[in-house]
Parts: C-alpha cells; structure tokens; sequence
C-alpha cells in the first residue's frame, strides 16, 4: 500500500510559479512509477507529467511541456512538480498518483492517487 499526500497548491497570478510535493508513505517508493494529473472544473481528469521508477525518464503532457518539471528524492520519498509561467488554463486540482508498474500516461493505470491540491492561476 501506498499513501500519497500532496501539497503546495494555492492562489497565484498569471506569470507566477508554485512547486507541488507529494509525500509517499509506504514501502519501495523508488521502485513505484510516479506521476500527476489534474481536473480543471467541468473537465476530465488529465495527464500532466509522469516519471519512472529506475531511469527516471520523463513524460510530459504538450500543454505543459517546457513549462512543469516532474523530479522525484527516493531518499525522501516525495515527488514534485515545479510550474513556471502558469496560466489560468493551468487551474485545477492536482493529483499525485503512483503505479507500481512501468509509467504510463493512462489514469486507470495507477493504483494509488493523492486527495488533490487546488492550483488556481488569476489573470
């Protein structure tokens, strides 16, 4: 089992940056795939970024790709996100999720899921 707990959402405008943890708890957290998806209001739940367990090769969605950085400390089993140049487009709740599996950009492939950390960008 693993529990994920994220954090670092908030309020910021246009232009701004925040940086997104996700504390996991449980066993073998190195070797567990980890990722983000978010839900903006209104809309499905969506891929954003994903990170392997080994490799630590790096999967991105096109809409936040040269913007968002996924990186993972095994040692402190906690994955982020770090956004830059957010838009309003970018509001949403996000989820941290784990798989124990090779990544994958599919939602129903992850096992675990985070409750969500509300980002919303004003313009």
């Amino acid at each position: 089992q693993v529990q994920l707990v994220e954090s670092g959402g908030g309020l910021v405008q246009a232009g701004s940056s925040l940086r997104l943890s996700c504390a996991a708890s449980g066993r073998s957290f190195s070797g567990y795939s980890m990722g983000w998806f978010r839900q903006a209001p209104g809309k499905e739940r969506e891929f954003v970024a994903a990170i392997d367990s080994y490799l630590n090769s790096l999967y991105y969605a096109d809409s936040v790709k040269d913007r968002f950085t996924i990186s993972r400390d095994n040692a402190k089993n906690t994955v982020f996100l770090q956004m830059i140049s957010l838009k309003p487009e970018d509001t949403a709740v996000y989820y941290c999720v784990a798989r124990g599996g090779m990544v994958s950009r599919t939602l129903s492939a992850y096992e675990y899921w985070g409750q969500g950390t509300q980002v919303t960008v004003s313009s």
